[in-house]
């Protein structure tokens, strides 16, 4: 993981700060469309049992001054200067049903988490053209796990990133997106997914009680283009458990992983009012 945090620090050290704005072209206020996505990913982090899944993939894109929607997420800007801005992250995990996992026979399900919070975004370096942008991400968000019955904090996640966008980066309109950082989280997010009450000690699961503190560490790599009438994108993630606070949890099975994805999406609507937006 050092050589890809190293490599990573070599790119993004290769952009040059620009102060001037730069006045984006001109794009449809809401664009809409719909397609499928395939993902294979662990069934928890730490996880050595994976699993697959085939979505469909809903494509909305929304370009407001205030309420901002793209393939990635949905924000609201409460706060935007030249090189800060301030809105609202969010993130989750899928249900983990403990009877599939050889870890986890006997102990109950892991419920879907949500992860909903305020994140501070910082512009630290800008290439001439504003193609290539290099930005400190700070989201800081409470986690809560649901049944859809019952609903509960399970504690708290802090993952600091260095991200950077390139545009045209291997070739005219594929974007390339690269983010690496730690994750921090509280005792009771780790306890959630790592620990093992009593009740639930075998000859080959002791029990455990999880500690907060560091969470491992990411790092991502995002490929995509808008051709005319549809978008193609994918994506691969590696994480490295090494060092994590969680990592002696009879839970975890393997201390390195990957994630990886990929989408197509049709695009059958756009609005013919026209703005300029980042």
């Amino acid at each position: 993981m050092k050589v890809a945090i190293c490599g990573a620090a070599g790119v993004l050290a290769g952009f040059v700060w620009a102060a001037g704005a730069h006045a984006e072209e001109a794009k449809p206020l809401w664009e809409a469309g719909a397609g499928v996505a395939v993902i294979n990913f662990p069934n928890y982090r730490g996880s050595d049992q994976r699993q697959t899944y085939a979505l469909p993939a809903p494509y909305l894109i929304y370009r407001g001054e205030f309420l901002q929607i793209d393939r990635q997420q949905a924000r609201g800007l409460f706060f935007k200067s030249e090189r800060a801005e301030l809105d609202v992250s969010v993130n989750g995990s899928v249900p983990v049903r403990s009877k599939d996992i050889a870890a986890r026979q006997g102990m109950p399900n892991l419920d879907p988490t949500l992860e909903i919070g305020p994140v501070l975004k910082v512009a630290l370096m800008r290439s001439e053209d504003e193609k290539n942008v290099l930005s400190l991400r700070l989201p800081m968000r409470p986690v809560f796990a649901t049944n859809f019955k019952h609903f509960q904090n399970v504690g708290w996640l802090f993952h600091p990133q260095l991200n950077a966008n390139l545009r045209d980066a291997v070739g005219e309109g594929w974007n390339l997106g690269l983010a690496v950082g730690p994750m921090f989280a509280d005792k009771r997010y780790h306890q959630f997914f790592y620990g093992v009450d009593p009740q639930y000690v075998t000859a080959a699961r002791p029990a455990y009680t999880a500690r907060g503190g560091y969470s491992g560490t990411q790092f991502t790599a995002s490929l995509s283009k808008r051709f005319p009438g549809y978008w193609l994108g994918g994506y691969a993630k590696y994480d490295d458990l090494h060092g994590a606070t969680f990592v002696d949890s009879p839970l975890v099975k393997t201390r390195q992983s990957y994630t990886v994805g990929a989408a197509v999406t049709w695009i059958f609507a756009e609005s013919k009012t026209l703005v300029q937006r980042e």
